[in-house]
């Protein structure tokens, strides 16, 4: 494991990632402390003794449990005198015990906690997660990572403000929401991937005539509509708009005309039949998995899904940004991969700490492209297929064009439960596009308030 971190070349996430991160101390509570200098920190691994770190992942589709079980076996060869004690858990399954877990006398050492402030601010707030600053100065992740990766994984002490402060994670991975279509129905339909709006809903009114699935959607779990939604909003509201709404900012609104426009035209999609019959009834893995057999034209989702579709449909499988829409700018929804955090509660955060160094490491970066997924850092790894590369130039062009906007339920503390619950009425048509962006508004405006 090489401790020389060198500097990544790719671009940072965007200038609305771009925020500053301060310094606190491992080991003392978020809501202050002492602060032991970068040299109290230990790197010595094997002199740490015989330690057991228990991991909490979710990294459970097959490229992403590839990656982490290759390194978690890498990292104990190296370290012989860590065993890690490893619990795998799906995104919705984390989301729902994590808080229980991290709270408890048996509270894992190193967990992945999503980045928003109902996620990762809840548990900085309450001083479930140890700031890692100094260890960042030890290792040299600020020189490893660009400030904006490390600002979505920041929080202010008190975790009320998100993307400053201390650093309480890190990633392995980038993430964009974009298209995957098939190649081979494209081919058929006689249609190019679409490079306009005009030409993308173009093209679902030519699958849907033809008898495909246009897009292959599962909202059963109600977070992947956020994401639908998402792709629909960039094309309508600016991005700077987007991103004051996903941050939290002060002056923001969801009742404007421009994200009317997108509630109105996604629930239009819904009415079309432009999604998978009976959407809000099937689950997210049997939708994708679906699709990897070839049920669908298209599939708005995220790269996480790169090396399951690559292995299923190999050549047929293809990646790209959404199409630009009326704001006349590329936006696509995306940050990192959800970071590995340090428990408060963990007795070794020493060892918790060289363990996320090794798992984010240069060398990590080139397995983690080699089992088919998108580093957040570039490397010099060779690609797995066509459609990773695709993945990878997706990522170096919405980075370099300033282009990805935030997950929207990083917004406020209730904004996951409120917009995954509205976006289902919404695509079911039990709720108006007046109605659904005003309960947005509602909760938005309520949440600063407090």
């Amino acid at each position: 494991m090489s401790k020389s971190p060198t500097r990544p070349r790719w671009a940072a996430l965007g200038a609305a990632l771009v925020l500053s991160v301060t310094a606190c101390a491992p080991g003392s509570s978020s809501n202050g402390g002492d602060e032991p200098e970068p040299s109290d920190v230990e790197t010595d691994v094997a002199s740490m003794g015989d330690i057991t770190l228990t991991v909490w992942d979710q990294e459970v589709r097959g490229g992403q449990a590839e990656q982490i079980e290759a390194l978690n076996k890498a990292f104990q060869e190296e370290y012989p005198n860590i065993e890690i004690e490893r619990v795998s858990r799906s995104f919705e399954d984390l989301q729902r015990t994590l808080r229980l877990a991290i709270n408890s006398n048996d509270a894992p050492d190193v967990v992945q906690a999503n980045n928003s402030r109902s996620g990762m601010g809840a548990f900085v707030t309450a001083g479930q997660l140890q700031p890692l600053d100094p260890y960042s100065e030890a290792y040299g992740w600020d020189e490893r990572f660009p400030e904006s990766v490390r600002a979505v994984s920041s929080y202010s002490e008190d975790g009320k403000t998100f993307g400053e402060g201390n650093l309480y994670g890190l990633p392995q991975t980038g993430e964009l929401v974009g298209v995957w279509y098939n190649r081979a129905k494209l081919e058929e339909l006689g249609i190019e991937p679409p490079q306009t709006w005009e030409d993308f809903e173009a093209a679902l009114t030519a699958a849907k005539e033809a008898g495909e699935i246009p897009v292959q959607f599962g909202n059963l779990d109600a977070w992947p509509g956020i994401h639908e939604f998402g792709f629909v909003q960039n094309a309508f509201v600016p991005r700077e708009e987007v991103r004051d709404l996903g941050f939290g900012r002060e002056g923001a609104s969801w009742t404007t005309p421009e994200n009317t426009e997108a509630a109105e035209t996604i629930a239009g999609w819904a009415e079309s039949g432009f999604f998978t019959e009976g959407f809000n009834g099937f689950g997210y893995d049997p939708s994708w998995q679906a699709f990897a057999k070839g049920e669908g034209v298209f599939l708005i989702s995220g790269t996480w899904l790169l090396a399951d579709l690559q292995a299923a449909l190999g050549d047929d499988l293809g990646f790209m940004l959404p199409p630009v829409g009326a704001t006349g700018e590329l936006a696509v929804t995306g940050a990192t991969g959800l970071p590995f955090a340090i428990t408060e509660a963990s007795e070794n955060a020493d060892a918790a700490a060289a363990y996320l160094d090794f798992i984010t490491s240069d060398e990590a970066m080139g397995m983690i492209q080699g089992a088919g997924n998108l580093p957040v850092l570039e490397t010099d790894a060779e690609t797995t297929g066509q459609a990773q590369s695709e993945v990878i130039d997706a990522w170096k062009e919405a980075s370099g064009e300033d282009a990805l906007t935030p997950y929207l339920d990083w917004a406020t503390l209730d904004s996951y439960d409120v917009l995954s619950a509205q976006v289902q009425d919404l695509l079911g048509g039990s709720t108006t596009p007046e109605d659904f962006l005003s309960t947005l508004e509602e909760d938005y405006t309520s949440s600063l308030e407090e």
